[in-house]
């Protein structure tokens, strides 16, 4: 290419389509030339494919506003058409509340049937606290609780009734003040004849179920049984996990003295309104408030004021593929192979699903993979080593009367005992099962762990730290009652070894075990970016400004109410 002359140059990469007027005999009649950069944009960018290849395309595609229509999306003459001195652009960059303002000043009779119904699904979205957002969010940029809400309060606008609604943890990421707002919502979609099933540790959503399901006693292998079932009066009286755990009552400790403070002077970072606060140093921070009201955006700016060694445990913050494991993530599998290679007197690599031991046909993914231009991949297990991602010879290897495939599919609470003797592999696996990932499996592929799993198996990386900082992000996240204890447990630990715990967090349990409260808010986007409350948990109950602190004041009588009496 470097022989290229510049024309030349460019109708390779830039060349709209076009019939060639001098092509090469072989050339279809019909064909259209194209340059590479207009064909990979058509093909590729903008379209469901794009998501396959994200990582390849950032590497060298930039996005910015168009230069011709600012984002807007539309030609000049579009914008010249105006409502109330708006045009469509102006609308759509409006947050939620701004727009229903705005379908409130439209008269005209002519639209008043149009507007009534924008009116009745804008409405829907404030309800459920997503009064923030704008109208042109891209969809892509909403978090997982966002989008779980987007669709309640599309149904709740849906004629339908008689329909089964399934919700995974919608209360994920919320704050209890947006859990009583998904509270309502879902009372409404009941009261319209509806059924909704809902999987759910929280004890605001549990406390509002008319019927509750309890599957245990424990994880993986020691759980599959339904330990209860019936109202949620008679869990209260149960003797189940859940009941027990949802009968303690929210306690404050005696805050611990701190040895120092990080000070933050005048932060205007993205929503924060002007904020000065200080952070102390060597006990444990939680930061709260409602979605979106500029918690994250508080630790970015604490994040620049971190010169030394800490740990960011952010939920995004460990890299992931398809033939990444607990067991290669802890550095425990070349040990585990070298086990298996000393008792069988092999080579180590028939113990690499990267290597000789791989299935021949899969590769030593578990997996075979049929990629769709326009559709999400195929994904089928392997129907010749049936996922376990070894061959038959390396199969037919044993350690302790077990093959290699056998160990990586136990749980890592079994795993504990079984390599009891193997300190260094036995050690990792303690601190996983101290974070209270126990339930995972040492060869489970770490693409189907959620955001907060992988967080806390980082966790279990960096716990014999020293002196650190540790940032984290909602550690909580898909915790079970009597698992947000061991952790909580786990937090004082690490305190009590001279480390500082600083945590955006929404647990209430985890709140009032922490020795300071920096509450943010009082809404959420343009609507937040305050401080609200700097002191101990038990402190902001007398402060009516405190969102956080009016939900740990009413924590017990929500619980205790519970049968969908709960407002």
């Amino acid at each position: 290419m470097r022989d290229y002359t510049p024309d030349e140059y460019d109708t390779l990469m830039n060349a709209p389509r076009h019939r060639l007027t001098d092509a090469p005999a072989a050339w279809p009649k019909s064909a259209l030339y194209e340059g590479v950069i207009p064909r990979i944009r058509r093909s590729i960018i903008g379209k469901k494919e794009a998501a396959h290849h994200r990582e390849a395309l950032a590497a060298i595609v930039t996005r910015r506003p168009c230069p011709a229509c600012g984002g807007t999306r539309l030609r000049p003459g579009a914008l010249t058409s105006r409502i109330n001195q708006l045009n469509i652009a102006d609308v759509s960059r409006m947050d939620l509340v701004h727009a229903r303002d705005f379908l409130d000043s439209v008269t005209e009779p002519l639209v008043a049937e149009v507007v009534r119904q924008l009116h009745t699904k804008v409405q829907s979205l404030i309800d459920i606290g997503l009064g923030y957002l704008t109208l042109d969010r891209i969809t892509s940029t909403l978090s997982g609780g966002e989008t779980q809400r987007i669709k309640i309060a599309k149904f709740l606008t849906s004629e339908l009734v008689d329909l089964v609604y399934i919700l995974d943890e919608p209360s994920v990421g919320l704050h209890p003040h947006d859990i009583a707002l998904i509270n309502k919502a879902l009372r409404k979609l009941k009261a319209r004849g509806n059924t909704v099933l809902i999987v759910e540790h929280n004890p605001e959503v549990i406390a509002m179920a008319d019927h509750v399901i309890e599957i245990g006693p424990g994880a993986g292998s020691a759980g599959g049984t339904v330990t209860f079932t019936g109202s949620y009066g008679e869990l209260m009286a149960s003797d189940t996990l859940t009941a027990r755990m949802l009968h303690q009552p929210l306690r404050y400790r005696a805050p611990r003295p701190a040895t120092g403070s990080l000070a933050l002077r005048h932060v205007g970072l993205h929503n924060l309104h002007d904020v000065s606060v200080d952070v102390p140093l060597g006990v444990e921070t939680v930061i709260s408030g409602v979605a979106g009201a500029g918690k994250s955006s508080l630790i970015e700016a604490l994040r620049e004021q971190l010169h030394g060694d800490y740990v960011d445990l952010r939920q995004s913050a460990i890299t992931v593929n398809i033939r990444s494991t607990p067991a290669t993530y802890l550095e425990v599998l070349d040990v585990i192979r070298k086990l298996f290679a000393a008792a069988n007197h092999v080579a180590t690599s028939w113990f690499s699903y990267n290597g000789r031991g791989a299935c021949p046909r899969c590769k030593g993914k578990g997996v075979t993979i049929t990629n769709m231009a326009f559709m999400d991949p195929v994904v089928q297990e392997c129907e010749q080593c049936h996922g376990q991602r070894y061959n038959d010879r390396a199969l037919g290897y044993l350690y302790r009367g077990k093959n290699i495939a056998e160990v990586l599919t136990m749980a890592i609470s079994d795993a504990l005992e079984f390599f009891a003797p193997v300190p260094e592999v036995h050690a990792k696996l303690d601190n996983v099962a101290r974070v209270g990932l126990g339930y995972l499996t040492l060869g489970q592929s770490m693409t189907t762990l959620s955001g907060g799993e992988l967080q806390r198996l980082k966790l279990a990386g960096e716990l014999n730290r020293v002196g650190s900082i540790y940032l984290l992000d909602e550690p909580t996240a898909g915790l079970h009652l009597s698992d947000v204890a061991g952790l909580i447990t786990l937090f004082d630990e690490l305190v009590a070894q001279g480390n500082t715990l600083i945590l955006v967090e929404h647990n209430l349990q985890v709140i009032s075990q922490a020795d300071r409260l920096i509450d943010v808010g009082p809404g959420a986007g343009v609507y937040g970016g305050h401080i609200l409350y700097s002191g101990t948990p038990e402190g902001s109950l007398g402060v009516p400004e405190s969102v956080t602190g009016q939900a740990l004041a009413n924590y017990d009588s929500v619980v205790r109410a519970g049968s969908g009496q709960t407002q």
